[in-house]
């Protein structure tokens, strides 16, 4: 075979055989494929698609490019959640010890930041110390003692994904139901879990700008979950403005640690409840759904999940002393406070624009090697349907260089709009697929 025949002929549309995609799959992994030739079969797929056979046969060549972990020592049905990627996105610094702490055991595999959204290994690296590379064994040891690990990629976990994930993030090839379904499922299928929630996100700052696109995607997910054995269910969930008021990495680390103690942001807190919420259920932990939102309620209002995440950090090498003194974690040296052009409601906190804007302060990456600073990010003041007086408080930059302010700027003003009347309140979760 040659890889210059596979990329023509997914160029040109035709379904590509299981026999190429394995050999694309493994000369990527093992590097006789050049990284241009892997971008250009990567922007052929998302240009013609993939059928579902295709779209299966690549996670699975991406599966057996590495290891599977095998957790079955480990009692009852273990459980993980995904996200497809959001601005201000940290609900799985919350969700995990959520879930564990109600009995399930979560072996959650996070990723780094794709584009505009942040990423949970990011976020996690922000906590001095804290270590998302852990060996297998360590991973398989935390989760017997204390029933949680957030980890990143391991070396031995779908590497085919890792090497595309990369290339996806600096290439515009990211917005394509068929590699991200193959990427999130890859790496959950070779990670032993039995069962999976998923949050695939909707709007502006998700890579779905459509309810129809994240329920495309959310029945690719679920089809090839299920087809691998993993019992698979996902929400589908807004995504016009940020979760929460806080975007960048030690922001967010403190947006999660404050929610854990009850006091955080409402539509974090709702989130957060229902997906762990039907984690517990699928752990087989809870009865049904009423018994896991009082589970999970309760863990929350006595302590128990943030007691949990202390013990996370500590396990994995983090400072646990930051979950009670914030200035630990990494802070900006300036602060800029953008305020109201004038009197309304706000009616457009564009996720998107704002999410460019904190990646433009370098709390994302726009090239694979790219350093991210854990520090800078924007905090909001408010959200849409909030009523503001001319120059009340929108949002605060913090921020490390003058040039990086400036161009994040330009964002911001393109992100908010003021209006004179308010928009009717939005849901939060817009649906399911089981």
């Amino acid at each position: 075979m040659r890889v210059i025949d596979i990329i023509r002929a997914k160029r040109d549309g035709r379904a590509l055989t299981r026999a190429e995609i394995a050999w694309f799959i493994r000369g990527a992994t093992e590097g006789t494929i050049p990284d241009y030739q892997s971008a250009a079969l990567l922007m052929a797929i998302v240009l013609r698609g993939m059928t579902v056979d295709e779209t299966a046969w690549l996670t699975s060549a991406m599966v057996e490019s590495g290891a599977r972990v095998d957790l079955s020592a480990l009692p009852g049905v273990k459980v993980d959640k995904h996200s497809t990627g959001g601005v201000g996105d940290k609900a799985s610094l919350v969700i995990a010890p959520l879930a564990a702490a109600c009995g399930a055991i979560v072996p959650m595999m996070s990723g780094r930041g794709l584009g505009h959204t942040g990423g949970t290994l990011d976020k996690l690296e922000a906590i001095p110390g804290f270590r998302t590379a852990l060996s297998l064994d360590e991973f398989q040891h935390m989760l017997a003692e204390i029933g949680c690990s957030l980890i990143g990629q391991t070396a031995e976990i779908a590497p085919a994904d890792k090497k595309l994930y990369a290339l996806r993030d600096v290439t515009g090839t990211v917005e394509s139901v068929h590699l991200i379904s193959a990427s999130i499922m890859s790496k959950k299928i070779a990670e032993g879990i039995g069962a999976l929630v998923l949050d695939v996100k909707a709007g502006s700052g998700a890579f779905m700008k459509t309810t129809a696109e994240a329920r495309a995607l959310a029945e690719s997910l679920v089809r090839l979950g299920s087809a691998a054995g993993i019992r698979t269910e996902a929400f589908i969930t807004a995504m016009e403005q940020p979760l929460g008021r806080a975007i960048g990495n030690a922001l967010e680390v403190i947006e999660s640690v404050e929610t854990l103690k009850g006091r955080g942001p409402a539509d974090l807190e709702e989130l957060s409840v229902c997906l762990a919420a039907r984690m517990v259920c699928l752990a087989g932990v809870a009865s049904d759904e009423h018994a896991a939102v009082a589970s999970v309620r309760a863990a929350l209002a006595s302590g128990a999940a943030l007691e949990k995440l202390r013990e996370i950090v500590r396990w994995q090498g983090g400072d646990p002393d930051v979950i009670d003194d914030y200035s630990r974690l990494p802070a900006a040296p300036h602060r800029h406070a953008l305020g109201a052009a004038r009197r309304g409601f706000v009616t457009r906190l564009d996720a998107e624009l704002l999410g460019r804007a904190s990646m433009t302060l370098g709390a994302g990456r726009d090239r694979a090697d790219a350093a991210i600073d854990p520090a800078v990010g924007i905090v909001l003041h408010v959200t849409i349907g909030d009523r503001v007086e001319a120059g009340a408080a929108m949002l605060e930059l913090h921020y490390a260089d003058e040039a990086r302010l400036s161009k994040a700027l330009r964002l911001v003003d393109q992100a908010l709009v003021i209006g004179d009347a308010p928009l009717p309140a939005e849901r939060l979760v817009r649906g399911e697929v089981a």
